[in-house]
């Protein structure tokens, strides 16, 4: 590949990954001008959030698969393309039944661009060093794009409103997808097969459950939608299972779910994301509801949280290499946990400065967690199951966030003199949430010793 056809699927990697992780974020500012300028009841506001998660979550569990199906390269434009042209959407929405569907469309865009972006930088890379740095390159991108959501979309709230959130999205888009098609070299396609019934079954089930978890407050659980819902989710864990068991390549290959590493990983993810989006979302509307916060100042206090985020993500690999990555995921995870007690107390005092503070740790800890737990759940288990792995603990962190949110909304309330009472059982039950992944880490450990212990007569 020549130079300067290395240098354009860089930049455009790392265009995708910033635009992807900064949509997961970004939205949560605009949600209090959501709430009066579209008259968005509590439900609404957590499916802005959620809708974009969800498709996310079910089409990244085979998006391997799509982009060697329909090549790297076209994924990537297909996927910008159904990024922007939903983002467009989304800044044009009369309603919010019409930005919710479009935030829909738009997680879908975000799951076709991300691992394409990833095959194209790597396959960029001349030799296994400069692929090691564009990875790190790739990550951080995406590591500054959620650390910049709020404090993003905080600005543009205040400067204009709500829908230069979008807007922006759709200058970034086209310009990227003309750069793409005139200079974006095609890569080689892979091999693996589409796991359609898998995909189609995985989101019935993520999204009966979320959809019973949102609506259920407000419509009853005896209601015929959260009912509907709760039995297509069933109905879709029955299918998938099944699908699993029947298909030649399926989504989850056995040996994932068989590894007790992997799923004890996968569900500190689902936890971890559990608790961190689902404050995002508790915070963001406590500040400007319940503390009557402009955007912009409720975005410059996510600060301390999301950007140290980025700064952690860089000692992240260092640190797991002295100590170990179960030392590390137990020590983030305690930290955590104890911030978030002080979040909670911080929460009620009249000042905004202690919350402030108490959100340092809490973000250099999360900050550990990410990086950390991705390549605890990809050593888990084979070489020949890396890929498989990273899509589902990706994908059991979407859903996590997604329950998270679902789960906090009714917390939260929607009294505004009662937010601030709310969001300390919000942050409570955060680290309740944390704490049960802590107490998976010994897990973890005793499998990878136990794994090593193996392999050692071998090298004997």
């Amino acid at each position: 590949m020549a130079i300067e056809h290395r240098r354009v699927v860089i930049v455009l990697a790392l265009i995708a990954a910033f635009m992807v992780f900064v949509d997961g974020t970004i939205v949560h500012l605009t949600l209090a001008q959501l709430a009066s300028h579209l008259d968005a009841s509590r439900a609404e506001l957590e499916w802005a959030v959620n809708a974009y998660t969800l498709s996310f979550a079910a089409v990244m569990l085979g998006a391997g698969a799509i982009t060697d199906t329909l090549g790297a390269k076209r994924a990537f434009v297909a996927g910008l393309l159904v990024f922007t042209i939903a983002s467009a959407a989304c800044a044009a929405a009369p309603t919010m039944g019409v930005l919710n569907a479009a935030r829909l469309v738009q997680g879908v865009g975000a799951a076709l661009l991300l691992p394409s972006a990833l095959v194209l930088a790597t396959a960029a890379a001349p030799d296994e060093h400069a692929r090691n740095r564009l990875v790190g390159r790739w990550s951080a991108a995406g590591g500054v794009g959620m650390a910049a959501g709020p404090l993003l979309g905080g600005a543009l709230v205040a400067v204009a409103d709500w829908r230069t959130v979008f807007g922006v999205n759709v200058l970034i888009g086209v310009s990227a997808a003309i750069w793409s098609v005139r200079s974006m070299p095609a890569v080689p396609r892979g091999e693996r097969r589409l796991d359609v019934a898998g995909m189609a079954t995985a989101t019935l089930l993520i999204g009966g459950l979320v959809f019973a978890l949102i609506e259920a407050p407000a419509q009853g659980l005896s209601s015929a939608p959260v009912v509907t819902a709760a039995v297509l989710a069933v109905a879709g864990l029955a299918g998938f299972i099944l699908t699993v068991r029947a298909s030649r390549a399926p989504l989850l290959p056995p040996g994932l779910y068989a590894d007790r590493a992997f799923v004890a990983t996968a569900a500190q993810g689902a936890l971890f994301n559990f608790a961190f989006y689902g404050l995002l979302f508790a915070m963001s509307l406590m500040l400007q509801q319940g503390r009557g916060l402009g955007a912009l100042a409720s975005g410059l206090l996510f600060l301390p949280l999301t950007g140290l985020i980025a700064v952690a993500n860089l000692c992240a690999a260092r640190l797991a290499r002295r100590f170990g990555r179960p030392a590390v995921l137990g020590a983030a995870q305690a930290v955590l946990v104890v911030t978030f007690l002080l979040v909670a107390w911080a929460g009620t005092a009249p000042a905004l400065w202690p919350l402030a503070l108490a959100l340092v740790p809490a973000g250099f800890a999360s900050g550990l967690l990410v990086p950390t737990m991705t390549s605890q759940a990809i050593a888990a288990v084979g070489p020949a199951l890396h890929g498989a792995a990273s899509a589902a603990f990706n994908t059991s962190r979407q859903v996590g966030g997604a329950v998270g949110i679902a789960v906090f909304g009714p917390l939260l309330g929607t009294v505004q003199g009662r937010l601030q009472d709310g969001f300390v059982v919000c942050v409570l039950v955060g680290a309740a949430a944390v704490a049960a992944g802590l107490l998976l880490t010994p897990l973890t450990r005793e499998r990878i010793r136990t794994a090593a212990a193996l392999k050692e007569p071998a090298r004997a």
